[in-house]
């Protein structure tokens, strides 16, 4: 173990802390600030472990959260998906596959892809439980491509990170649930 890969794996720690805090978040603005830097952290650790699709699809990651604070700041928490949602989808999901190409290096590669595609369509959408619901097939990717790139505190993290989307979601759900039912 060099110096390089000490670091990427503190940075891989300091990311999955803010996302792990994010799936404990209640407001759609507090999820994106809150991965906005974790992305930060994640973009670093790619750079370290030489891991080109992972930092393709952080990078991207980064660019679409902050196209999505600005819009939730201008056009305010929305419980509707309007035109302007789906075309800057469509784009964020083509500049993802764009980014995919050069970086391939197997079918475990493309895990990442599959991974921010996921949680690009889950921050899209106007319900944190969606988002935290997606958090679970998306945490089960990031594991496999963190297992193909050699990230040991990526593997690791990510079952603590699948854990925690779980919980994310079944509390709001049940929250939900309470709140449907007159219990809350």
């Amino acid at each position: 173990m060099d110096f390089a890969y000490i670091l990427s794996q503190i940075f891989t720690i300091i990311m999955f802390a803010l996302l792990g805090l994010s799936y404990l978040a209640k407001k759609r603005t507090n999820i994106l600030i809150i991965s906005l830097i974790a992305t930060l952290f994640g973009a670093l650790a790619y750079i370290l472990l030489s891991a080109w699709t992972g930092l393709a699809m952080v990078i991207l990651g980064l660019v679409r959260n902050l196209y999505l604070f600005w819009d939730t700041k201008r056009f305010g928490e929305r419980k509707t998906i309007e035109r302007r949602d789906v075309i800057a989808l469509i784009v964020f999901m083509a500049a993802s596959i764009a980014l995919t190409i050069p970086g391939y290096n197997g079918p475990l590669s493309l895990m990442s892809f599959f991974a921010a595609a996921c949680y690009t369509y889950s921050v899209w959408q106007k319900d944190p439980i969606v988002y935290k619901f997606l958090g679970i097939p998306g945490a089960v990717l990031w594991l496999i491509y963190n297992g193909f790139v050699k990230s040991l505190f990526g593997v690791i993290l990510e079952v603590v990170m699948l854990a925690f989307s779980i919980y994310g979601y079944v509390v709001a759900v049940k929250a939900k649930n309470e709140k449907h039912h007159g219990r809350a």
